[in-house]
């Protein structure tokens, strides 16, 4: 029994030196206690998706992204002189340009929509180009043909002959909405193809003074110096327009760009490809703004539409029975709201084909058959 108490004694005398030791250890050095506890490895939480099952997460456009961008180029020209187009570029049009010397080179953005190798761009990424070099966004490069351009919607038409060429396919720019999702492709600053998405913010934005047939698609896509002649695709990856300038004080994206819809690049193109020109519609007639005073001195009651101030004698309009004085309301079904909107639609007709034009003679609603003729070309006065 003794012999018990002494094993019993020594048992609680050891536990109480151990505790008291343990007390005092992580009183006083408790990293003692911490290094002797951290595990020698890390657990994570993996989900199962390994990347390679190729369903996009909710909001993602990478699949539209992975359609279109294959087709999206970078153009490098060598010019002749920089001084005047550069002035006249409308990613600078909007905000003042310092009193730099004029490079030698410049940089933009295409979209190859052919198996053949053509290839849309801007007109003023090309202008006074002697050498086109293009690269593909495999690194693929070619030297680029002029085929054609045209300055008044500033379009211009590119080909390079490469094998396996990826093409972009075209999409139905006549059914966007404001609001719809749009991505923008292209080459912005020269420091390679990148994305960016926004909505479209509006349509048929005109009287910018960039083109001389303006019908654009407004967007706050990211787009920059670089951009010039690429892509504004849809959420499948459809082509919709080529972006072609923004609104902007200090040369960065401020949310306002503009794009040609592809209905007047494949008009373009098609026109360019075929014939060499790209033949538009025309009436002969000297359009102007209604003012209120101009309404006043006509006696309109009517505010929608544009006022005929001129007509061509002998000219499509002429032959009609249009008359100055007249207030144009609807051409071929479509509304007309202000000058700009009428000479592009006007310039979309087919030469040779009957219209209805709706107008107003001294407030008295008519319908007339007119049949536009091709639009002639400016002449050119020798300086």
């Amino acid at each position: 029994m003794q012999i018990m108490k002494r094993y019993w004694l020594l048992f609680s005398q050891t536990v109480t030196v151990l505790v008291a030791a343990w007390f005092v250890v992580a009183t006083l050095q408790p990293t003692w206690l911490k290094r002797s506890s951290t595990p020698s490895t890390v657990s994570f939480m993996q989900t199962k998706d390994d990347g390679q099952s190729g369903v996009a997460p909710g909001g993602s456009f990478r699949q539209a992204a992975q359609k279109a961008a294959p087709a999206v180029v970078s153009i490098n020209v060598q010019q002749k002189s920089r001084g005047k187009s550069r002035r006249a570029d409308p990613w600078f049009r909007f905000f003042e340009e310092p009193e730099d010397e004029a490079p030698s080179g410049g940089m933009g953005s295409g979209v190859i929509v052919s198996p053949e190798g053509y290839i849309l761009t801007n007109f003023h990424v090309i202008e006074g180009a002697q050498e086109i070099e293009v690269t593909l966004s495999d690194s693929r490069k070619a030297t680029a043909k002029l085929i054609g351009a045209d300055p008044d919607t500033d379009l211009a038409i590119l080909r390079i002959q490469l094998d396996r060429l990826p093409v972009i396919a075209l999409g139905n720019s006549d059914s966007l909405q404001v609001g719809d999702r749009v991505l923008a492709i292209g080459n912005p600053f020269g420091v390679g193809q990148t994305v960016t998405s926004g909505i479209v913010s509006a349509l048929g934005r005109n009287q910018l003074g960039i083109n001389t047939f303006e019908n654009f698609i407004q967007t706050d896509a990211a787009i920059n110096p670089g951009n010039s002649g690429g892509a504004l695709v849809d959420v499948q990856g459809n082509l919709l327009g080529i972006n072609t300038a923004i609104y902007s004080r200090s040369g960065g994206n401020m949310g306002i760009g503009f794009a040609i819809p592809v209905s007047t690049a494949r008009q373009v193109l098609e026109g360019i490809v075929k014939d060499g020109q790209v033949t538009r519609g025309w009436l002969g007639v000297e359009p102007t703004e209604i003012t209120p005073e101009m309404a006043e001195t006509f006696g309109l009651k009517q505010t929608q539409g544009v006022i005929i101030t001129g007509v061509l004698q002998d000219g499509p309009a002429a032959k009609a029975g249009i008359k100055p004085g007249d207030v144009l309301l609807r051409v071929a079904g479509k509304d007309i709201q202000n000058v700009g909107e009428l000479l592009t639609h006007i310039a979309s007709l087919p030469p040779g084909q009957q219209v209805k034009v709706e107008l107003a003679r001294r407030n008295t609603a008519m319908t007339l058959d007119v049949t536009p003729a091709q639009r002639p070309k400016l002449k050119t006065t020798p300086k």
